[in-house]
């Protein structure tokens, strides 16, 4: 880690100016995503401020994201199809300088995943997002995960960030009950967010979705993108959180959450912890 991190007030300011900058822009966001998360990350980018495009078919996705403020990759409901897409359309991306965002979901689950995600990697992603068990498996250790789950040691997952960030050259955010990203010098945690969160569908992949918008306007810095994503979710999902009944209403209220979030919001009430 450098030997003097932005202080956690620094940093929140930031993120500030990065969601003026979404609000401000729009970006349009290129989602290759699986079919459960597309209806509500395509609705959270649209509450932050975003453009979403769920543009994947393999015969316009590679042209689109060259047009695009940032592509998002998600593996979830993968096939061979849609593989020859996200390959055709990160390589696209990264010729163009188009940043792009990695959501390798349970990757470690099958051969055709874990071959997938060596050929995206190898693409060079701007920002990896992934839960503990993901992220683990990913610098190669053993994951006690089963799909997306994150019953993996915390310590154990951040070590994995820091290393893959550092040989990958690239952003790792780690999302669980206290969320980590580095870009393997600096780092920071983020506390906040809901418990009933990993209780709906595609809270993640629309997270994934939100730091693609934010990487739109932080082109320069993705680790600031990250930051500044993860804690707009933090605020938006602990607000939620407080207000609502189980998981049905958090999903409702989320969104709103989402879109009244106020950018001075992210000083007042920042999450970012050392």
């Amino acid at each position: 880690m450098q030997a003097h991190p932005l202080p956690p007030a620094a940093q929140a300011g930031i993120s500030q100016g990065l969601l003026e900058a979404v609000r401000r822009d729009a970006p349009l966001v290129q989602c290759l995503t699986n079919f459960v998360s597309m209806n509500y990350a395509a609705n959270a980018l649209l509450a932050i401020g975003a453009s979403p495009a769920m543009v994947h078919a393999a015969e316009e996705a590679p042209e689109f994201a060259r047009m695009s403020g940032a592509v998002v990759i998600n593996i979830g409901t993968l096939s061979a199809p849609w593989l020859e897409s996200m390959l055709l359309t990160a390589e696209s991306a990264g010729q163009g300088g188009t940043p792009w965002v990695l959501d390798p979901v349970a990757h470690h689950a099958t051969a055709f995943r874990r071959v997938a995600v060596k050929r995206l990697l190898d693409l060079r992603p701007a920002i990896i997002r992934g839960n503990a068990s993901e992220i683990i498996a990913l610098a190669g250790g053993r994951s006690a995960g089963k799909g997306v789950d994150s019953g993996n040691a915390v310590a154990q997952a951040e070590q994995s960030a820091v290393a893959i960030a550092a040989a990958r050259e690239t952003v790792v955010a780690v999302t669980g009950e206290v969320d980590f990203v580095t870009d393997g010098k600096r780092s920071v945690r983020i506390a906040g967010g809901s418990a009933l969160m990993p209780r709906v569908t595609a809270t993640g992949c629309a997270l994934t979705a939100t730091v693609g918008a934010f990487a739109a306007v932080s082109r320069a810095d993705p680790y600031a993108a990250a930051v500044a994503a993860l804690s707009c979710f933090a605020i938006a999902g602990q607000r939620a959180g407080a207000h609502c009944a189980g998981p049905g209403s958090f999903a409702w209220r989320f969104l709103d959450a989402l879109a009244a979030l106020e950018p001075d919001s992210l000083a007042r009430e920042s999450p970012l912890r050392r």
